[in-house]
């Protein structure tokens, strides 16, 4: 009798264990791949939320910049990761919308290998063009671009990047024959319409913002539905007629698919507390970001109609780069 009742007792306090030793959850460090080199803006991005969601989950969370082939190498490595929560990745736009169309073997599967955590940040797009370009709108934009003898030409921090396939849209929805002048990073491709060697390009609020700020480049529309707070004097391409364009560089956090949900609603709910700090704010205001803290199923539910938009797009366009 005494042997049943120790046995149900230990079994009982086994059950209430249980939901104890999930929410211990992480146990250990957290290993945060960022698929991009350090000191850029996504690298900034995730170190600012790193530090707020390391107080929220009582473990450091560790950056492993692993940057190369469009993220494909960060996230080919993620992918294959432990899925026990302990690993994750920065996920873009790139890496969940446009590489399954831009390369043949990325390395991994965007729709099957990653489990959703959470949506963090839009890098709204600014349409820019050199300050000897002589336009100051839209529409005198489009004006000029026709009446050039030669297809202009625009730069992007490299093929593929949410820059150019804005930049395709866009030229698609105005009826433009334009050429791709890729570069290596957005910064050597500022230079350069900055320098008069390519007269525009659409550039994210955090590469830009501080040339803009200086007037040596001039803004002519944003591709958002609605101005962008620290730019309001600068309008939409919506409302100067472009009805409906928007173009984003976004970014998200997954972590290896088999990751248990348990695990994922922690980090959620640290991720979405962490992008609503002051010390986020600040930092997302400061380059033009805006935070989009979401569910697992809304970030999938984003990422899957983003894969829709932008294949479209690349399909269209023919663009391969491999």
């Amino acid at each position: 009798m005494f042997f049943e009742k120790t046995v149900r007792r230990c079994a009982m306090l086994a059950a209430l264990a249980l939901p104890l030793a999930a929410a211990a959850f992480p146990t250990q460090p957290v290993e945060w791949v960022v698929p991009y080199a350090a000191g850029g803006g996504s690298d900034v991005v995730a170190r600012v939320v790193a530090t707020e969601m390391t107080k929220t989950l009582g473990q450091s969370i560790i950056i492993n910049n692993k940057p190369g082939a469009g993220t494909n190498i960060g996230a080919s490595y993620a992918a294959r990761a432990n899925a026990d929560g302990h690993v994750v990745l920065t996920a873009d736009t790139a890496t969940l919308a446009a590489n399954p169309f831009l390369y043949s073997k990325p390395g991994y599967d965007a729709e099957k290998d990653f489990a959703p955590v959470g949506l963090m940040a839009r890098f709204p797009m600014l349409l820019v063009v050199n300050p000897q370009v002589p336009v100051k709108d839209l529409k005198e934009f489009l004006a000029w671009a026709k009446a050039q003898p030669n297809p202009p030409a625009f730069g992007t921090p490299g093929a593929g990047s949410p820059h150019h396939l804005a930049t395709e849209l866009f030229a698609d929805m105005a009826g433009l024959k334009l050429i791709h002048a890729p570069y290596k990073g957005a910064a050597p491709a500022v230079q350069d319409v900055m320098g008069g060697q390519v007269p525009f390009m659409f550039v994210d609020t955090a590469s830009g913002a501080p040339h803009i700020k200086a007037g040596k480049l001039k803004a002519i529309g944003v591709a958002s539905l609605k101005r962008v707070p620290n730019f309001e004097t600068i309008p939409t391409l919506d409302e100067q007629g472009m009805k409906g364009f928007e173009a984003y560089a976004w970014q998200g956090m997954v972590a290896p698919a088999k990751t248990p949900a348990a695990n994922i609603e922690i980090l959620n709910k640290a991720l979405v507390k962490a992008l609503g700090t002051d010390a986020a704010k600040e930092r997302f205001q400061t380059l033009g970001l805006e935070a989009i803290p979401s569910s697992p199923q809304e970030m999938a539910a984003y990422a899957k109609a983003e894969r829709e938009k932008w294949g479209k797009v690349i399909k269209a366009k023919g663009i391969k780069l491999d």
